[in-house]
C-alpha cells in the first residue's frame, strides 16, 4: 500500500494542496468552510504526513484546524523546502508547484509529526512574540535618537520610547497573569528559573517556544533550538563547524542565558573558562555554554528536579 503524503501551500487567500505519489493537485479558500472541506477530503485520503510551510502566520489557522480534525499535521521549514527544491532543479514557482514540492520533501524526509502547543500555550507564544517585536522597536528608536540633533525630532522620539516602554510593562504584566494562572506552567518557569543565568524572560521564551523541551534527547532538542552544530566536509578538505537554523527566539534566549551563566553558573562558568583555557574562541566557547544549558534545563523539565550545585 502505498504511504500517502500531502504537502499544502499556504497563500493570504488560499491553500494549494498536492498529493503523493498519486500526483493529485486541488485547492480550496482559506477559510472555514474550506478548511472544513479540506479535512474531509484529507480524512478520505488517510495521509501519513501532512506537511504546511511556515509562512509568517498564515498557516496557524490551517494547522490548527487540520490538528482538531485528528490529521498528522507538520510544520516544515520554508528554508529546507527551498534548498530541497533548487536541488531538485525546481525552477518555477506557481502555488500548485510549491505545495508539490513541500509534499516531495515530506515524502523524503519523513518529519516527525509531534503534538501541537494547545490554545494556551500558543497565546504565551504570541505574547512573547508581541514583547519581542517591543524591545526591537524601543532598540530601533533609542538608536533614531543618538543620530538626531533637531530637539522636536528629540521629543518626538522620546514620546514614542515612552510609549513603548507603557506597551512593555502591560505586556509583561499579561505575561505574568498568563504563567501565573497555569500551575503547569508555574511549576516549569520555577524549575527554568532555578538554574543560575536563567531568569523568568528566558524561562517563558523556552515555555512559548520550546514546548517540547524535557520530551526529546539533548541531540534533538539542541537541533530544534539551532544549536546542533554541522561541519563542512570534502575529501580530505575539513571545514569549520557552524550552528543555524531552528528557532531563533529560543537560540537568542539562550545566548542570553549563557553570558550571564558563564560569569554566575559555577558549573557553567568553570566548562567556559576550561575550553577558553584549551585555546577556544571565546563565541566557540560561548555557543558551547549555551549548548550545554539547554542540555541541563532539557534534563531539568524530564526529569522534573530542579538546579542543584552538587
Amino acid at each position: 500500500m502505498d504511504i500517502i503524503t500531502v504537502g499544502i501551500d499556504v497563500s493570504k487567500d488560499r491553500l494549494d494542496v498536492a498529493v503523493r505519489p498519486s500526483g493529485e493537485t486541488f485547492a480550496v479558500e482559506r477559510n472555514a468552510a474550506g478548511l472544513d472541506r479540506l479535512a474531509a477530503r484529507l480524512w478520505e485520503l488517510s495521509p501519513h504526513i501532512v506537511a504546511l510551510e511556515a509562512t509568517g502566520g498564515f498557516e496557524t489557522v490551517a494547522v490548527a484546524a487540520l490538528a482538531a480534525a485528528g490529521l498528522p499535521v507538520v510544520v516544515v521549514n520554508p528554508v529546507q523546502i527551498r534548498a530541497f527544491a533548487r536541488a531538485l532543479g525546481q525552477r518555477a514557482k506557481t502555488d500548485p508547484i510549491d505545495a508539490a514540492v513541500i509534499a516531495h520533501f515530506a515524502e523524503a524526509t519523513k518529519p516527525e509529526v509531534r503534538p501541537l502547543p494547545d490554545e494556551a500555550t500558543r497565546l504565551l507564544a504570541d505574547l512573547v512574540d508581541r514583547r519581542r517585536q517591543i524591545i526591537e522597536m524601543i532598540g530601533a528608536e533609542r538608536q533614531r535618537e543618538k543620530r538626531v540633533t533637531m530637539p522636536r525630532l528629540r521629543k518626538s522620539i522620546a514620546r514614542v520610547i515612552k510609549t513603548l516602554e507603557k506597551e512593555l510593562t502591560s505586556l509583561d504584566a499579561d505575561i505574568d497573569d498568563a504563567v501565573r494562572s497555569s500551575p503547569a506552567w508555574r511549576d516549569k518557569e520555577n524549575l527554568l528559573a532555578s538554574v543560575p543565568g536563567v531568569g523568568s524572560v528566558i524561562a517563558r521564551t523556552l515555555i512559548a517556544d520550546l514546548p517540547e523541551l524535557g520530551h526529546l534527547s539533548r541531540k534533538e532538542i539542541a537541533a530544534l533550538a539551532g544549536l546542533a552544530p554541522f561541519t563542512r566536509q570534502s575529501g580530505q578538505w575539513r571545514g569549520r563547524s557552524f550552528i543555524g537554523g531552528g528557532r531563533s527566539a529560543v537560540r537568542t534566549a539562550l545566548f542570553m542565558g549563557a553570558m550571564v551563566a558563564k560569569q554566575h553558573n559555577p558549573v557553567l562558568k568553570a566548562f567556559f573558562d576550561r575550553l577558553v583555557a584549551a585555546g577556544k574562541p571565546k563565541m566557540v566557547a560561548l555557543i558551547a555554554v549555551a549548548r550545554k544549558l539547554l542540555t541541563i534545563l532539557n534534563a531539568i523539565i524530564r526529569d522534573q528536579q530542579p538546579w542543584q550545585t552538587a
